[in-house]
């Protein structure tokens, strides 16, 4: 979906300036332990954990739902909250020069149903990685803050 129309507006007026935004990160797991990972589209950056921000009058674990549907055609099962972070981590500077810093409430959860595929407006690709392998992949600088801080990455 990208910039919700209440950010654009704020966006309007503080420019490129850092704002705080709540937002969610969901470290979904297959049936075989796997983690789904995504590329986002336009960044090389390296992989990332699924998410998005809390839109108004949604509650977290709604935003993660929907973010999950809408970037990876996947339905997710009851998500179990793991930890909020913040801080220098998980501060982003977006291509078009939009600085973020989030406050991310990261949940876990396993598939309840759909078909895993990118939806190319966010999400350019998505694969599934066993916790073994993430040491050894690209992850971008807040995924790997995220999967260390929740004892996903072991490094």
């Amino acid at each position: 979906m990208g910039i919700s129309a209440h950010l654009a507006r704020l966006r309007t007026m503080i420019g490129h300036e850092l704002i705080q935004l709540p937002s969610v990160a969901v470290v979904v797991v297959d049936g075989h332990g796997r983690l789904l990972l995504v590329r986002h589209a336009g960044h090389r950056e390296g992989w990332a954990v699924p998410g998005g921000a809390v839109e108004i009058g949604e509650s977290p674990v709604q935003a993660a739902a929907r973010e999950i549907h809408e970037e990876t055609g996947l339905r997710i099962g009851e998500p179990r909250l793991l930890d909020v972070l913040g801080g220098a981590d998980f501060e982003v500077t977006y291509p078009n020069g939009d600085r973020v810093a989030y406050v991310t409430a990261v949940y876990q959860a396993g598939v309840a149903g759909g078909t895993p595929a990118p939806d190319q407006e966010e999400i350019s690709e998505l694969g599934w990685f066993a916790p073994l392998q993430l040491a050894e992949i690209e992850l971008n600088r807040f995924a790997r803050a995220l999967l260390r801080a929740t004892g996903h990455l072991r490094e």
